[in-house]
């Protein structure tokens, strides 16, 4: 922690991030050409100081430092960091996809509390199940009274397939 009036070097890193999440939440609802451009135009030059900041603090910091494993991570990390900057199509972050398995973590947390491993794995598929409903804008309960009713009597592949949730005709129907 600095102290107050004082700045360290990963204050500088998080300007340069904030300025990148204000200009994503500027452009949330344009389309994806029109974010594309943004991106290039505003987002690029303030990836490029990022980078041209990690590379000299990286030189200067001890690599077992706090700062000096964060700018390591950032450094290995650089790829994957700089991919949205080639499409209005990608995130800034992976959040929605930590967001989405959140409920899964929590889950595997209780299975340990089981008193079964075939309770805990039964505790899982189920769980599966309601979590991809719920991705594909099923409400789960619909989604599970369907299929408990229509799989026991599908005899064929198509049959099958029918009751995946991306190919289940329940969008947003309540029971």
């Amino acid at each position: 922690m600095q102290p107050k009036g004082k700045t360290g070097k990963a204050d500088q890193a998080l300007a340069y991030i904030q300025q990148l999440y204000r200009i994503e939440s500027d452009i949330k609802e344009k389309t994806s050409s029109e974010k594309l451009t943004v991106r290039q135009q505003q987002s690029k030059p303030i990836i490029d100081k990022l980078k041209s900041w990690l590379d000299k603090s990286i030189a200067h910091s001890p690599p077992e430092s706090a700062i000096g494993k964060a700018l390591f991570y950032l450094h290995e990390q650089w790829p994957r960091l700089i991919r949205y900057l080639d499409s209005g199509d990608y995130p800034i972050d992976n959040n929605a996809a930590e967001n989405a398995i959140r409920p899964f973590v929590v889950g595997r947390k209780n299975w340990l509390f089981s008193a079964s491993q075939k309770g805990a794995t039964s505790s899982a598929n189920l769980y599966s199940l309601i979590e991809t409903a719920k991705a594909n804008g099923l409400e789960p309960y619909a989604y599970l009274k369907n299929i408990f009713t229509e799989l026991p009597n599908a005899t064929t592949v198509e049959e099958i397939e029918k009751c995946l949730p991306w190919n289940c005709d329940l969008k947003n129907e309540k029971q």
